[in-house]
């Protein structure tokens, strides 16, 4: 227990890029942690999952906040409703009220909260604003809340970190409109921010504040892309531009880069606000904390991304609100295509090769066809296939693969995927390798659709024949390369 007699603690969004990234660190601190989750199956897959007490709830209907709230001596609310609803603003009023009024009533020493920078002045974006009033409600309640501000946070896998490093990344000339050039930014690293999260549970010293937290250095947002280009040795051109559209930028974006059009348009529109630390409080409020500056914060995301080390990523809590997550069952009005073939090589290595799909490695089979698809979908608002993979050869419950989303795992048996591509229905893609003897397995490959009436049935036997043609060849490609292994995978 610490100075300030707190020892059970209250982790809200574990699923998120902040939650999943400081639960280990809590826990490493000798803290006792629940978490609170819509969906607790996606934690499964989580290193420190069995050392936390999962408990399903959702913030925005009130469901099991009693329950997850009772006995806590502190909480932090990391939620945010962006990436659900273009509507996010209403969502996050209605989430903040039930929490902090399930708060009040469980009694909890301490709320932390962490919000965004920007003066709260006239013309703040929605984004922003948002976030203002969220820690005004959590406050309104009479609560003891630490809130934290801080504009983009850089490390492998956060969502504004992505958008900077796939635009520089893609483009050799970048266009720059004038809150580009204009607009001052104070990036944070995700090192210090998880350091300010977890220091507030120790100290005092941000109860019932307003902290700002930036990086040492302000930039333009040019001068940020600048320099990750250098860091990587990129020769980028910037050229002035003076149309601009939140609307046509956002769809830019969602078909240049993984983050999709409604996650940027709100982004985009917060470029038009400085977010710079007002004051130099939190380096007088948490003295041992050395913030680093961007270039530094950027070569460690770097180094992360390049070590196949990314811990978590904005795409694990992001699902398309036209693709709400549903659990697969076995019911009647689910077409499915079903493949099988001998494979003369040992379950556990035919899993290795199917669970290692997608991603840089690709879909193995006409991938063209793949690649023609999440055009398609880019083109009508999707998400395409420009999320990939956290990591090439391990893959958890719930993360995200290209355009599906990881329903189930069964470590060296099966890897059940759900479609969040825009589809006239809802699809499922299965691979299972089932052991014949120690030397032989069965590899099976499913795909199930629930068609959503007429163009739904007209969509899946309109592709019968191409998706016989990929599943066929993708089979046979699974094989080839579990044949080619030549050691016993050990998992």
């Amino acid at each position: 227990m610490d100075a300030q007699g707190i020892k059970t603690i209250l982790v809200t969004g574990p699923t998120g890029y902040i939650g999943g990234r400081l639960i280990p660190r809590l826990l490493a601190g000798g803290y006792r942690v629940r978490a609170l989750a819509r969906h607790p199956e996606d934690l499964a897959g989580r290193p420190w999952s069995g050392s936390v007490d999962v408990l399903k709830g959702d913030v925005f209907c009130g469901a099991g906040l009693a329950e997850a709230l009772a006995g806590a001596d502190a909480a932090y609310y990391l939620i945010h409703s962006m990436a659900d609803t273009a509507d996010f603003e209403a969502f996050e009023e209605v989430s903040a009220r039930n929490f902090a009024a399930a708060a009040k009533a469980a009694g909890v020493k301490k709320i932390i909260y962490l919000g965004g920078l920007g003066g709260d002045a006239a013309g703040l974006s929605h984004h922003l604003h948002s976030r203002h009033r969220v820690g005004e409600i959590l406050r309104a309640a009479g609560l003891n809340v630490a809130e934290f501000r801080a504009a983009i946070i850089v490390g492998s896998g956060s969502i504004s970190f992505e958008m900077i490093r796939y635009l520089v990344e893609r483009l050799p000339f970048i266009p720059c409109f004038r809150y580009l050039r204009d607009t001052r930014c104070q990036p944070v690293a995700i090192r210090d921010v998880l350091a300010y999260l977890a220091a507030a549970l120790v100290s005092a010293a941000a109860d019932g504040k307003i902290v700002e937290i930036g990086g040492a250095g302000v930039h333009t947002y040019r001068d940020m892309m600048r320099i990750y280009a250098e860091t990587r040795g990129l020769k980028r051109n910037f050229f002035s531009c003076v149309l601009w559209s939140p609307d046509l930028s956002s769809r830019l974006i969602g078909l240049i880069t993984p983050v999709p059009a409604v996650l940027a348009r709100p982004l985009l529109e917060s470029l038009r606000n400085d977010v710079v630390c007002s004051t130099d409080a939190a380096l007088r409020l948490f003295p041992e904390i050395k913030p680093l500056d961007y270039r530094t914060a950027v070569q460690y995301a770097l180094m992360r991304i390049n070590e196949n080390n990314v811990e978590t990523s904005w795409t694990t809590a992001y699902e398309p609100h036209y693709a709400k997550p549903c659990s697969f069952i076995d019911t009647e009005g689910l077409i499915l295509q079903d493949h099988f073939i001998t494979v003369e090589a040992p379950a556990e290595n035919v899993f290795k090769v199917f669970s290692g799909i997608g991603g840089e490695r690709g879909w193995f089979y006409a991938q063209w066809l793949w690649d023609l698809k999440a055009l398609q979908d880019r083109l009508t608002g999707g998400v395409g296939m420009r999320r990939g993979r956290r990591h090439p050869d391990v893959i958890h419950q719930g993360e995200v693969l290209d355009f599906w989303r990881v329903e189930r795992v069964v470590d060296g048996r099966m890897l059940l995927l759900r479609a969040e591509m825009k589809l006239p229905g809802k699809g499922w893609l299965q691979f299972e390798a089932k052991p014949r003897d120690e030397r032989s397995s069965i590899l099976r490959m499913t795909a199930y659709f629930e068609p959503r009436g007429f163009l739904g049935n007209l969509y899946w036997h309109s592709l019968y024949p191409v998706h016989t043609y990929i599943f066929r060849g993708l089979v046979r490609e699974i094989r080839r390369r579990a044949l080619a292994l030549k050691e016993p995978y050990v998992h």
